[in-house]
């Protein structure tokens, strides 16, 4: 009985601990040579952070981006970390920052499921590992499909 109640107490400290969560992941489909996708998502971190790294088994690189338009010249460029402001949700949406999934293994089609591993560093400079699954959407979704 004493490890059952030692067992419940570190598992309510390890969700108590949890100060980051991910909702309406998506990732779109591709075709077959497609190398590269996005995943997008809202991220909120009650205590504030920053997301420093992203890692999935169906990509070789996984790296957190920012499109911006100068004129009608589309940007893209690697961003070294994504700030989460605290209690407020963070859109990573087309057009805007978003996660890139480079040297794709295998086709994603629409339905399938995508394992990722987010990486969030809070203020105090401890890291939580955030492991969340994103729906394949077809090639030409913009926004995530509703439940």
């Amino acid at each position: 009985m004493k490890k059952t109640l030692a067992l419940l107490a570190v598992l309510a400290a390890t969700a108590s601990q949890a100060q980051t969560t991910v909702k309406d992941a998506w990732v779109r489909g591709t075709v077959a040579q497609q190398t590269a996708t996005g995943m997008f998502a809202q991220i909120t971190s009650s205590s504030g952070g920053k997301l420093v790294s992203v890692a999935s088994p169906v990509a070789g690189i996984v790296e957190i981006h920012e499109m911006t338009m100068d004129g009608n010249i589309m940007k893209m460029r690697a961003v070294p970390a994504l700030e989460l402001p605290a209690g407020k949700t963070v859109e990573l949406k087309p057009g805007g920052f978003h996660v890139m999934l480079m040297d794709l293994k295998k086709e994603l089609k629409a339905g399938d499921s995508v394992p990722l591993t987010l990486v969030v560093e809070g203020a105090d400079n401890k890291r939580e590992r955030i492991e969340i699954k994103a729906t394949v959407q077809a090639l030409g979704s913009s926004t995530p499909m509703k439940h």
